[in-house]
């Protein structure tokens, strides 16, 4: 998944810059479900009000009428306008505030924004002038000239101890008498989620056994798609299931006001209001399902995909199209699971589900995709192309004048290989060649790899290192990259986690499968570690890790992958084969978490882990 390397290999494999995107606020979402408590619950909700600037001024107060604009000499992040602080000069103080109301019962609440600085001062040890972002009495973070960029860059922070206040959220910069420095705001988000009541005394996954039937129609350029998407579910809980939420997550790439994923004419259940930066739709059922029993809901989708060489973005030509198909959230014990997107990794807590896609795209246009495709031809000109999947997580595709190569692993596994320009007829080869390999490698040691065929799709023009989905992955010519990517396959495709709250279950088992795969033994790793605080721990969440972005890479990645090198010290390698394997099998299509994985190594060995866990900071 991508890392501060987005969603790419972890420490010491890939070293790439990650920006994040942020989309704009909504309108707080309807009330929790009646079967849980009404007092004390929490309503996801964006507590910020015109973050992206492009509704006028209201609620902000800013200390002159310019501080809000969209005049030439800066650039906004998302739509036309920002909001552009100092930049004069002179001595000069600029504001910019709104009053927010945290909402109570909200275990998370994060406050993002991006944040561009310029600057003509030339020192590199004083900051001169200064941006400082507090809420309410407390001081967020200061940043000065010091810190000039040269694009836009995500800042991320917990507020959750400020849930049930209205507090002011501001920020002031100052400038001194010479040399100007602009500080230009854009994006800003306060998003809530989770639940601080007694979760439901039932913590079975649901909505079970998703079964999602698509039929898309593609522009000429195939970077708009429109048609239908319908899913049916069962309840596998006691507790009755009264609404579904579905997870628009490519949203995040948009704004509230424009967004690329639209959903319209619900059939099936009453559509609430978008909530979670309009990445979560409400979906209230006519009656509350009971355990076993099923239901259907559908509606009209339409797909915009932007530009930029992104897990959801085209690169000319060429579009990625990940995380597009609206999906189930998951109710379990700590109630639905609405978390936020996160760039630098991943938010995608999801069932293995099954998958039937038909994409009716100009013929000109190649469309790798998620499980197996076949093509048919369609209207003057174009192709539909069917692909059905079983028992995946999610499903992507692209679209593109491709190049394309194909191959069969030792193992028997289908491989194809789709460049884009640019990228050599050698390079293409040595991925086809990396891809049969390191498929090969992990279903010997995790279990046989059960997707059918595998696409990787080529781009060297990646800001990330790679990024998987189930049979199609994304990736730069790397062989370290996509012997990575394509262990995902396993750890996160086969063996699911929750993404947000536990990334170090895909990103470090992956990290060590391809050690494994590349004959790496990962010798005096852990010599290296070196923790930032008492706070960093290789279990902590995305929320941690959004907030502490520059150590996400090395701790999660890097530290996780050193301690399961660790274990295997500990335990020998023979035994912490047969543990993986054997842990593999048992949560095959499954769930996995810490504490079961904690449970599984401890009764491989009669040595008490205890202080091990303790020592490389792995809690659950």
């Amino acid at each position: 998944m991508r890392s501060t390397p987005h969603k790419a290999l972890g420490a010491g494999v890939l070293t790439l810059a990650a920006l994040a995107a942020l989309s704009l606020p909504v309108t707080p979402a309807a009330a929790q479900p009646a079967e849980e408590p009404a007092a004390a619950a929490c309503t996801p909700a964006q507590a910020v009000t015109n973050g992206g600037f492009e509704s006028g001024t209201s609620p902000w107060t800013q200390s002159s009428s310019s501080v809000i604009t969209s005049r030439t000499g800066e650039t906004a992040h998302g739509g036309s306008s920002f909001a552009w602080l100092n930049g004069v000069g002179s001595t000069h103080t600029d504001t910019l505030t709104q009053s927010v109301t945290i909402p109570s019962g909200c275990s998370t609440a994060t406050l993002t924004f991006w944040l561009h600085i310029d600057t003509d001062e030339t020192t590199s040890s004083t900051a001169y002038d200064k941006l400082t972002a507090k809420i309410g009495s407390t001081t967020l973070a200061t940043y000065s000239n010091l810190d000039e960029n040269t694009g836009y860059v995500q800042k991320s922070f917990d507020v959750s101890s400020f849930a049930g206040q209205t507090v002011n959220l501001a920020f002031t910069g100052t400038e001194d008498s010479s040399l100007q420095t602009s500080f230009v705001l854009d994006d800003i988000a306060l998003a809530t989620s989770g639940d601080s009541t007694p979760p439901p005394a039932d913590s079975t996954r649901t909505p079970a056994a998703p079964s999602y039937t698509v039929n898309l129609s593609s522009d000429t350029s195939g970077t708009v798609w429109n048609g239908h998407e319908s899913v049916s579910f069962t309840n596998a809980s006691a507790t009755a299931l009264s609404e579904v939420y579905l997870r628009l997550w490519d949203n995040y790439h948009g704004t509230c006001s424009a967004m690329p994923i639209t959903v319209t004419n619900v059939t099936g259940g009453t559509a609430g209001t978008l909530s979670v930066d309009c990445t979560a739709l409400k979906v209230t059922l006519p009656t509350p399902l009971n355990q076993g029993q099923t239901a259907t809901i559908g509606f009209d989708l339409g797909i915009t995909v932007p530009s930029g060489a992104d897990r959801f973005g085209h690169d000319g030509a060429f579009s990625f199209i990940g995380n597009a198909l609206p999906v189930l959230a998951i109710r379990d014990s700590a109630g639905w699971h609405l978390d936020p997107y996160t760039n630098n990794g991943e938010s995608f807590y999801s069932l293995a589900a099954d998958f039937k896609v038909t994409l009716d795209h100009p013929s000109t246009l190649l469309v790798p995709a998620t499980g197996t495709s076949t093509d048919t031809p369609g209207s003057s000109g174009r192709t539909v192309t069917t692909a059905t999947a079983a028992k995946v997580r999610d499903f992507a595709w692209a679209a593109g004048p491709f190049t394309k190569i194909s191959g069969t692993s030792s193992g028997g596994v289908p491989v194809n290989i789709y460049s884009v320009s640019g990228i050599s007829s050698s390079s293409a080869q040595s991925m086809l060649s990396t891809a049969k390999t390191a498929v090969d490698a992990h279903a010997a040691r995790f279990g046989a790899y059960p997707y059918g065929e595998l696409d990787a799709v080529i781009d060297n023009n990646y800001w990330f290192g790679g990024m998987e989905y189930p049979g199609f992955v994304l990736d730069l010519v790397s062989t370290t990259a996509l012997t990575h990517e394509i262990g995902h396959q396993w750890w996160y495709g086969i063996v699911g986690d929750d993404e947000y709250n536990s990334p170090w279950l895909d990103e470090a088992f992956t990290d060590y499968a391809t050690d494994l795969a590349l004959g790496k033994t990962g010798s005096n790793c852990w010599s290296s570690v070196s923790w930032a605080s008492s706070a960093e721990k290789i279990t902590n969440s995305m929320a941690y890790w959004d907030a502490h972005s520059s150590r996400y890479s090395t701790v999660v990645y890097g530290y996780g992958k050193c301690a399961l090198h660790d274990l295997r010290r500990v335990l020998g390698d023979t035994a912490m084969a047969k543990l993986l394997k054997d842990y593999a099998t048992a949560h095959w299509y499954g769930v996995s978490t810490t504490a079961e994985f904690k449970a599984a190594a401890q009764a491989a060995t009669s040595t008490d882990l205890t202080s091990f866990w303790t020592q490389h900071r792995i809690d659950g």
